[in-house]
């Protein structure tokens, strides 16, 4: 039997961790629940099984070894411990994000998702270019309306833009890279650069005002939240269709045709049916309850009710939910993590964390201090499945940080960090809700995903670091 190194290296990296002595003023727990957090993550990275599993596995292990404290200070239970191991699939994120793929099935079936890409290839698509620049219009439109960058993108753009690729002889079995792989890339990076640009284009931007104002007691207003990201928004979302253009090219990128053929197609499809009528209006209804009704009815019920809908008035059949393996891997898949992730907080890691890195701040001047936590704000999501969970468990802490370094400008470090949360998002294939949608689609492979999340990630901090402080240091 041939020997599995890809195995073998999450492994390895777990154990590797375990055996060193946890650092002061971490208890073992927390240090044994980590390592393992790191095998699921290098697992996640190099796919020797299926994500979904490898999230499973950690979970598993975790909850068999009791490591989640019952409470602050005591040991956990095994009831405690198949409670916390079961609290992903209770998470409304995570329901939202299956959603996304009931939606993406219903415009399949009922063929209105073919209508509506043919519709886009015949305006924009004889340039694979801009195609994307239209998914990134598209998202920029409904970002300032919409707090969720997952009912967004995930729930009302990628199930459209999913029947584009296979048109173009592209599907995630055959040719991915042809054009599926950078439309995809493009959408999802794109929602992450709205989703800093507006203070209602991300749930956990509300969040963020929230807890600055009373930690910090600073007040950021909508207006604040705009212009501060202004300059870095336009850059980003100016280059961001392109850069994924030169870093990870289509193969397919222009067809002279393509518009001409999409004519004919349209034209074949006749007159649009009734089912495509309904699934029209559920979709068109999901978008206002998710931007009129935020506040009166949860976005993942409004997504839920539809799907019930989309049922009752036959768009899509029982047996085709259950069958969609995609769905649920995915469903079980992010489960898993939004759980691992969690735990880190529960074990106490994330604070000891936060501190450590408050402590190395002491004696550094506060430009210096600012740039320090915003680079250690972004590059700690990696640790988290939510943006949401980021936020609560690191902003008040490096917040205190911050606060605790002398001449700092509180406003403005406040005002820093809150403008990452949409664009750390970019970093990894669960960094925020759209992003295991995306992956899921199987168009941009694991290793893949991966790497153009570090180098996006790069970018977009580096021009955030660059134009976005200097910027709001010449505005306070």
């Amino acid at each position: 039997m041939k020997l599995n190194v890809k195995a073998l290296i999450p492994v390895i990296a777990g154990l590797t961790l375990w055996l060193l002595p946890a650092p002061a003023g971490l208890s073992s727990g927390a240090w044994t629940y980590f390592a393992i957090f790191v095998a699921v993550v290098a697992a996640l990275v190099l796919e020797p099984i299926a994500p979904a599993l490898a999230g499973l596995l950690g979970v598993s292990l975790v909850a068999v070894l009791n490591l989640i404290p019952a409470a602050p200070g005591k040991a956990g239970t095994p009831a405690e411990s198949i409670k916390w191991a079961l609290s992903g699939f209770s998470d409304g994120t995570v329901w939202l994000i299956f959603a996304a793929f009931m939606f993406a099935l219903g415009y399949e079936k009922t063929g209105l998702g073919k209508r509506i890409a043919l519709t886009l290839i015949k305006l924009m698509g004889r340039r694979a270019l801009g195609l994307g620049y239209a998914v990134a219009l598209a998202d920029l439109i409904l970002a300032p309306f919409m707090p969720s960058n997952t009912a967004r993108s995930g729930g009302t753009i990628f199930p459209i833009i999913k029947n584009i690729p296979p048109l173009y002889g592209s599907t995630p079995e055959d040719n991915p890279r042809g054009l599926g792989g950078y439309l995809m890339w493009t959408a999802l990076a794109t929602t992450c650069v709205t989703s800093s640009m507006f203070l209602t284009a991300l749930a956990p931007n509300l969040l963020a005002q929230s807890l600055v104002e009373k930690t910090a007691k600073v007040t950021l207003s909508w207006n604040d939240w705009f212009m501060s990201f202004l300059p870095v928004g336009i850059i980003l979302f100016a280059i961001t269709p392109l850069l994924a253009y030169v870093i990870y090219p289509p193969t397919k990128k222009s067809s002279d045709d393509a518009p001409i053929w999409a004519a004919g197609e349209l034209a074949k499809l006749g007159s649009i049916s009734a089912r495509e009528i309904i699934m029209g209006l559920l979709a068109a209804g999901a978008l206002a309850c998710w931007i009129l009704l935020g506040k009166e009815i949860n976005g993942t019920t409004v997504a839920i009710a539809a799907i019930c809908l989309m049922c009752l008035f036959n768009v899509v059949t029982w047996d085709d939910i259950v069958s969609n393996k995609q769905a649920w891997n995915v469903l079980a898949w992010f489960a898993t993590l939004v759980t691992l992730a969690g735990g880190l907080s529960r074990t106490g890691f994330l604070d000891w964390f936060a501190k450590s890195i408050s402590g190395s701040l002491q004696g550094l001047s506060p430009t210096a201090a600012m740039i320090g936590l915003v680079v250690v704000f972004f590059a700690s999501h990696y640790m988290f499945a939510s943006v949401t969970a980021h936020v609560a468990a690191m902003l008040p802490v490096m917040l205190a940080a911050a606060m605790a370094v002398p001449g700092i400008n509180m406003p403005l470090v406040s005002m820093l960090l809150c403008s990452t949360l949409g664009i750390m998002g970019v970093i990894t294939p669960y960094g925020t809700g759209p992003s295991p949608i995306y992956y899921g689609s199987g168009y941009v492979k694991g290793k893949e995903f991966w790497l153009l999340g570090l180098v996006f990630g790069i970018v977009y901090l580096g021009v955030f670091l660059l134009v976005g402080f200097p910027w709001n240091l010449a505005r306070v």
